[in-house]
C-alpha cells in the first residue's frame, strides 16, 4: 500500500523519539496484524525487538521507515504524526541496515559513497576508520577501487554488510533502524561489524530486529513480541530472571 502523507512539516532538528499509539496494520485480505498497537521508544533507547518468525518485528521496523502504510492510530515522531512529515527529510534522518543490503554494479567507494554523495574524501576514509580501523578494506583485491558486482556478486555476503554499514556511518543518520546485519554472517566478518555498530548506536536512537546474542548485549530494552502483541519487556537481565518466553527462545535460539 502506498504511504500516505496528509502534510509536508520538516523537522527541527534530530528525531530521537517514536510512538505507537492505538495502531492497526493489517495486510490486504488478511486479519489485522497489528491491532491498537501501543509501544514508546526514547530518545537515545536501544530497542530490541524478538520474537518467532511472523510475531510482527520486521513489519514494526517498515512501517517507522513509511515503506508499508498502517490503516488507523498513529505513530508519533517527537510527538508529530508520521503522515505530517516531510517524507524525503524524514527518510534522509534515518539510517536502515537490512540482512540483505542493496549494492549496486560499481566500486566498494561508490558504493559507500551512496550514503552521501556530498561527503569529502576526509569524510569518508573517517568512515572507512570506523570499522576495526579501516582494516576490511584490505581484503579486497584492489582495495575502495574493487566491483562489487550487480547486486555484490563479487564479493562475500560479509563485505557486502560492511559496505552497507560505512554507507550508513557515512549517512550519519538522526536514528538507526537494524534488520540484523549479522544473520548470516561468519563470526570473525560479524566481530568486524559490531565494532562498527557499538560506535554508530552511541547518542542515537536505534531499534533493531535481533537474531544474535551479540546484537542483543547492545539493548537497553527488549520488547518480546507474539503475533502483533508485545507479551514481555524489560532487560536482558530482568527478562531472563522471569523465567517467561524471552527466557526460552533466548536457552533455544541464543545461547550458542
Amino acid at each position: 500500500t502506498a504511504v500516505k502523507q496528509e502534510d509536508n512539516i520538516l523537522l527541527e532538528g534530530n528525531i530521537s523519539s517514536f510512538e505507537f499509539k492505538n495502531m492497526k496494520f493489517y495486510y490486504d485480505g488478511r486479519k489485522a496484524l497489528f491491532h491498537s498497537f501501543n509501544l514508546k521508544i526514547a530518545s537515545g533507547e536501544k530497542m530490541a525487538l524478538v520474537g518467532h518468525t511472523g510475531s510482527g518485528k520486521t513489519t514494526l521496523l517498515k512501517l517507522l521507515a513509511r515503506y508499508n502504510e498502517f490503516q488507523d492510530g498513529q505513530i508519533l515522531v517527537n510527538g508529530t504524526d508520521i503522515r505530517k512529515l516531510n517524507l524525503d527529510q524524514y527518510r534522509r534522518k534515518i539510517g536502515i541496515i537490512s540482512q540483505n543490503p542493496y549494492l549496486f554494479s560499481g566500486t566498494v567507494k561508490n558504493n559507500i559513497l551512496y550514503g552521501n554523495d556530498s561527503a569529502t574524501e576526509e569524510d569518508l576514509q573517517k568512515a572507512i576508520n570506523t570499522i576495526v580501523d579501516g582494516e576490511w578494506i584490505d581484503d579486497f583485491a584492489n582495495g575502495l577501487d574493487s566491483d562489487v558486482g550487480e547486486c555484490g556478486a563479487l564479493i562475500s555476503a560479509g563485505q557486502q554488510q560492511l559496505i552497507a554499514l560505512a554507507r550508513i556511518i557515512l549517512k550519519n543518520p538522526d536514528v538507526l533502524i537494524l534488520d540484523e546485519a549479522t544473520a548470516n554472517i561468519d563470526p570473525f566478518t560479524e566481530a568486524q561489524i559490531q565494532d562498527g555498530l557499538k560506535k554508530l548506536m552511541a547518542n542515537r536512537t536505534v531499534i533493531m530486529v535481533a537474531h544474535r546474542i551479540s546484537t542483543l548485549n547492545f539493548a537497553d530494552r527488549i520488547t518480546v513480541l507474539d503475533d502483533g502483541r508485545i507479551i514481555e519487556s524489560g532487560t536482558q537481565e530482568e527478562l531472563l530472571n522471569k523465567k517467561g518466553v524471552y527466557s526460552e527462545l533466548h536457552s533455544k535460539y541464543y545461547e550458542i
